[in-house]
Parts: C-alpha cells; sequence; structure tokens
C-alpha cells in the first residue's frame, strides 16, 4: 500500500496523489499545472493506462485540467466525483479543452510564419468528450465500494459548489489504514454553499496549506466595502475589472452584486451594469438555479424554496459572443466586467486587461488566490507594466486585492479543520502550497503535536511501513532556474519581471531550434555576453 505525490508538492496548482492498493492505481485529481509551477503539462509522470480509477476533489481545473490529457494518453477507468462537481466538470473540461484548442492555433499561425512546425494542443474537444463520458456522480456521505479492499466517502469542503473532502478505507493483507484528502478546504462565511464539514478519524491526512502562512482580511461587511471600489470608479468614468473563474467565484460575486443593489449601495451608481463575459457563464450559473439543496447552505436553500432567484438582478448581462465580448470595451460605458481566467493566464480576460490596465480611472479587483508566475500574482506583487498580445501595456489602474473573498480557509481556518483531528494520526502530509508557506505550516503542525511532512514531487510512502520510500525531487531539482525563496511573499516586484523575461527567453531559443548556424551562434554569444555582465 502506497502513496506517491505527482503535484501541487510544494506547489500551489497541479494537485495529483496516487494511492497504490492491491495493485490497483488510484488518482486523487490530476490537476493542471500553472503559473511557474508548470513544468510540462504534456508530460504524465506516470503511465495513464495504469490508472484504475480517479477520485476528484472538486472541478477547478488545477484540480481536474489534465483528465482530458490521462484519457488520451491510455486511461480507461472511472472517475468519482459528487455529482454537482461533475456537472460543473462537464462545462469546465470543454472549456479548457477549447482554450488549447484555440492557444494551439494561434501558435501554429505564429509558426507558420516562422517556417517553425505546428504544435498540437495538450488536449482537444474531443478528448474532453471522452473523459466526461468516465464521470460517475455520487452525493455527500455516501459511501461507495470503489474496488475491492477501497471504500470511499465524500464530504463537503465548503470551497465550491460540490466540492469534497474524500475519506478513504485501504485494506492490504488484512490491514486497513483510513486515508483523508482534504482537497481545497473552504473559507467559512462564503454565500451559496455551506462551511467545510470536519472529520475526525484518519490515519493519514493529505491536507492543503494555501494560506497557511497569513490570514484573511476581516470585514464585518465585504458587500458595503466592494460597493465603495464600484461606486468611485464608476462614477470617474473607469471599469471594474474582476478576473474570475467562471465557475464558483462569478456565481458568488452575482449573489454580492445583488445584495448590493437590495441595500442601495451604490448611490452614484444605482443600476450599475455588470457583465459576465465568459461562454461559460450561462451554463454555470444555470446549474447554480438547479435543485441545489445537500449542496448550499440554508439561507440559499430557503431563497430558492421561496421561488427567489439569488443570482437575478436588473442590468446583468451575460455575453457569450466574441463579438459581444469586444464591445464591452468599446462602448465607453462604465461597467462591471467579471471574466476569466481568475489568474489573467488565460481567456477573455487577459484582452481586458489590455484595454483597461493604462486607464487610472479603472480598477482590477482580484478575489482570489493568484499562484506565483502568473500574470495576475504579477499584477498583484506591483509590476508596472505587462506584456498582452504583443504590447507593452502600462499598469495604471488601482488593483485590490479583496482576499475577504477568498474560497480557501486562512491560516485559522487551516489549523480549525486538521485540529479536528487527533494528534495520534499517523502522518499529516503538507501539500498544496508555497513552498516556503508550506513547510512553515508543516513545521507549526510539528509544535502542535502532528507528525507532519512536506513531500516533494514523486516521494512515495508506504503506508504500511509508515515511511518514506522515495524522497521525490525537490524544488530545486525540479525548476533550477528559480531561487528556493521564489514564492515568499516578500518575493520582488521587479524580481519577478526578471523571472519573466527568463521564460520569455527560454521560448525564444526553442523558437529557433532548426535556425542557420551562423545566426544561433550570434544568438548564444549575445546572450553569453550578457551572462558575463550580469553573473554576480
Amino acid at each position: 500500500m502506497e502513496l506517491t505525490f505527482y503535484g501541487a508538492d510544494k506547489e500551489v496548482t497541479g494537485s495529483c496523489h496516487c494511492l497504490t492498493v492491491n495493485g490497483k492505481h488510484i488518482l486523487i485529481d490530476c490537476g493542471l499545472q500553472q503559473g511557474a509551477d508548470e513544468t510540462d503539462n504534456s508530460k504524465l509522470p506516470f503511465y495513464a493506462n495504469l490508472v484504475d480509477y480517479v477520485l476528484v476533489t472538486h472541478a477547478h481545473i488545477d484540480h481536474t485540467g489534465r483528465l482530458p490529457l490521462l484519457v488520451k494518453q491510455g486511461f480507461q477507468g472511472e472517475i468519482l466525483a459528487t455529482q454537482k462537481t461533475a456537472y460543473l466538470m462537464d462545462i469546465m473540461l470543454r472549456d479548457s479543452a477549447h482554450i488549447q484548442e484555440m492557444d494551439a492555433q494561434q501558435a501554429m499561425r505564429k509558426g507558420r510564419r516562422a517556417g517553425k512546425k505546428p504544435k498540437a494542443p495538450l488536449y482537444t474537444v474531443d478528448d474532453a468528450l471522452a473523459a466526461i463520458k468516465l464521470i460517475q456522480g455520487c452525493e455527500y456521505g455516501e459511501t461507495v465500494e470503489l474496488c475491492e479492499g477501497v471504500r470511499v466517502r465524500f464530504n463537503d469542503a465548503g470551497h465550491l459548489l460540490g466540492s469534497a473532502s474524500v475519506e478513504v478505507w485501504a485494506t492490504e493483507d488484512d490491514v486497513t489504514k483510513k486515508l483523508v484528502f482534504s482537497g481545497d478546504i473552504g473559507n467559512k462565511g462564503q454565500p451559496i454553499i455551506c462551511d467545510p464539514q470536519y472529520m475526525h478519524e484518519a490515519d493519514y491526512v493529505v491536507m492543503e496549506s494555501t494560506y497557511g502562512d497569513r490570514e484573511h482580511e476581516k470585514t464585518e461587511d465585504y458587500a458595503k466595502v466592494f460597493a465603495d471600489i464600484i461606486d468611485q470608479t464608476l462614477t470617474k468614468g473607469g471599469n471594474v475589472v474582476i478576473p474570475s473563474f467562471a465557475v464558483g467565484r462569478t456565481q458568488e460575486l452575482l449573489y454580492f452584486f445583488r445584495e448590493i443593489k437590495e441595500r442601495h449601495l451604490t448611490p452614484g451608481n444605482p443600476n450599475f451594469p455588470v457583465y459576465v463575459d465568459s461562454p461559460l457563464a450561462a451554463e454555470a450559473t444555470a446549474i447554480y438555479s438547479s435543485d441545489l439543496h445537500g449542496y448550499v447552505d440554508q439561507e440559499t436553500a430557503n431563497l430558492i424554496d421561496s421561488g427567489f432567484k439569488p443570482l437575478q438582478f436588473s442590468n446583468l448581462h451575460i455575453t457569450e459572443s466574441v463579438e459581444e465580448s469586444k464591445s464591452l470595451n468599446e462602448d465607453g460605458v462604465p461597467k462591471v466586467i467579471i471574466s476569466s481566467s481568475g489568474m489573467c493566464e488565460a481567456g477573455r480576460i487577459r484582452h481586458h486587461l489590455k484595454h483597461n490596465l493604462w486607464r487610472p480611472e479603472c480598477a482590477v479587483v482580484f478575489v482570489g488566490y493568484q499562484a506565483g508566475g502568473t500574470l495576475g500574482r504579477m499584477l498583484l506583487d506591483g509590476v508596472d507594466s505587462v506584456k498582452l498580445f504583443g504590447e507593452q501595456i502600462a499598469v495604471k489602474a488601482h488593483i485590490y486585492n479583496f482576499r475577504a473573498m477568498s474560497g480557501h480557509a486562512d491560516h485559522t481556518g487551516l489549523l480549525e479543520w486538521i485540529g479536528s483531528f487527533p494528534t495520534s494520526v499517523q502522518k499529516v502530509f503538507v501539500v498544496h502550497g508555497e513552498r516556503q508557506c508550506c513547510e512553515s505550516f508543516t513545521a507549526e503542525l510539528c509544535t502542535k503535536g502532528y507528525d507532519a511532512y512536506a513531500p516533494n514531487f514523486e516521494t512515495a510512502y508506504d503506508l504500511l511501513a509508515d515511511r518514506v520510500t522515495e524522497e521525490g525531487i525537490s524544488p530545486e531539482r525540479l525548476h533550477p532556474a528559480r531561487p528556493a525563496d521564489y514564492k515568499s511573499k516578500y518575493y520582488s516586484p521587479v524580481y519577478a519581471r526578471l523571472v519573466q523575461a527568463q521564460k520569455r527567453l527560454e521560448e525564444v531559443v526553442q523558437h529557433n531550434e532548426g535556425g542557420t548556424n551562423k545566426d544561433l551562434a550570434k544568438f548564444a554569444d549575445q546572450i553569453l555576453a550578457l551572462c558575463e555582465k550580469w553573473d554576480r
């Protein structure tokens, strides 16, 4: 019986763990690496055709985004998730595949002009549809006999509609071990969804640590703070641009905007227009308007039972076509624009940032976690310009980090969650956190009496012998060009630009493969000259 760590190990994205029991290989999540965490998404660290099952904690792409690739490379097993997660994955995997295809087409056009060979997308819509066909839904609290010697149960994690912490009972050689995989632990008091459900027994716990080194801002009235930003920005003639994943956070924002209008919190702009710019938005919001009993908090359930629509209000518009999206930056009417993706790495949000970042009267409001190396993180870190679609864009807009709306538990919330387990658990594996955060939270758990451990990528652990069998690959070896303190909260914004420049240089080097010897030699000399100048 073995547990191997294949993603989000001293990193935040690309969640993936593998439990091996009685010769069966069971993945817990199979997420896409994003930002600085990305090495090569196309290379799975295991043979896809040997995987028997996948347990999915929730629908976000950093936990599900490589499932179509898994199927493309030979997986034919069963994917198990809660019913609402299954519905959301149907939307999100199709959208992710569409983005992969569009990015590949754009790269192909550029490559063709440069005489390069076309590069295939990571996966296609057909691959996503094939993955969706393998998804089986279950309900919270339902015990599922997965295979011989393995039972699983999903419990509400309070992070996203349908999100779950997964309990696994695994029996091998007449020995049973209980594992709990936290998934992403939710922030208490979020609109629509329930607070995280605590569990109390386990032999091994695998828990996230995204905010393990910080607390969220405490705000008594989230709606009032948000309303002030909107009213001030729109009164100046600017737009409020909100990067947000189309599923989950967008619906929570709509809930807040309905409340803002009902309470008349924007006196200067009482009926301000809100545009949800995403081809996913209509489908996702329809799911949030369906039968949600068992998945939402009591307040939302009461509203739904009374016939009230908690995500509908006046002057709300959903734009799905590209033409509608473009018009948002052309009509001159101040507005709120919600667009994905939440970390600004892909999607229509990048176009809206191009048109609004340089305008000092505008505001960009972040309402979710921004992983290191992403465009969203760079903006929060204070860069003075960014490159979008080949054009350098000055950052003059006001940048707000509205952490009070985070979907993740903060430091206190994480301690409360793990505190429901006795310190006698055999091991707590700390994952899904930036390296320094992950290691500091692990150390803190040790001071509280837990046997805590932060695994590396490809660390393997024998659950019956209770010992590490493979140390795995450290962050220094996995990302040799990254400094050890790369993801520290004290990380220099200017240095962030330098690291981005390094990534750009690597891309340019790859694009020059097949060039003439003369050009390649000249390029190499110029790089070496720069190295000589700046080596310290």
